[in-house]
């Protein structure tokens, strides 16, 4: 930035001015290219701009800000806190959406499109099962399959349902059990019992 100035400064004094580059092998062994290969080596420029005007600076930046955006319009959202399951960590402290390395739940299950899909399903509460159809249908009756639920919730099959039962811990919010547990019950949040 510093040498566009200058360049700039001296073609406005003059739109004449000439600029030459030349190519000087230091093989060549011509004097002046010494010296300004000694004075290219010493020189130190001081930044005009500060370091956050870099380009990747600048694109971290951009990402921050709309992943902080969506931070904040996604905890003010209603919905969220109605539908949406909060997964911990393994510290057990809620995951926070990110776009580093796959992201926060993507990486864990990303490698199996049908794990991914059931995860989803189940982490935004729009899997197949009554409590999600009592949203269309409210007059019908979505009696859990188990027999002990009168709706069949995202709550009961990850905690309480006799029906998934091939995996127990009661810490099924922390991410790591919640994928155990979609493994080890391949039909939980699935469309094949679904209504249609």
């Amino acid at each position: 930035m510093a040498i566009y100035k200058e360049i700039r400064e001296f073609f406005i004094r003059n739109h004449h001015n000439p600029l030459e580059f030349w190519d000087c092998l230091s093989q060549d062994k011509w004097l002046l290219h010494d010296i300004i290969d000694k004075e290219t080596k010493k020189f130190n420029l001081p930044p005009i701009f500060p370091y956050k005007s870099s380009w990747d600076f600048s694109q971290k930046d951009e990402c921050n800000e709309r992943l902080n955006k969506w931070k904040m319009t996604f905890q003010a959202s209603d919905d969220k806190g109605v539908h949406f399951l909060e997964l911990l960590d393994d510290n057990l402290n809620i995951i926070e959406p990110t776009y580093r390395k796959g992201g926060s739940w993507l990486k864990y299950f990303g490698h199996s499109n049908l794990l991914c899909a059931r995860a989803t399903r189940a982490i935004v509460n729009h899997a197949p099962i009554g409590e999600y159809w009592l949203r269309f249908f409210p007059r019908e009756n979505f009696v859990c399959p188990c027999g002990d639920y009168p709706i069949e919730t995202r709550r009961h099959i990850l905690h309480e349902c006799k029906k998934y039962n091939n995996y127990w811990n009661p810490r099924r919010d922390t991410l790591a059990h919640f994928i155990l547990f979609l493994e080890f019950n391949s039909n939980a949040f699935s469309f094949g019992e679904s209504i249609t």
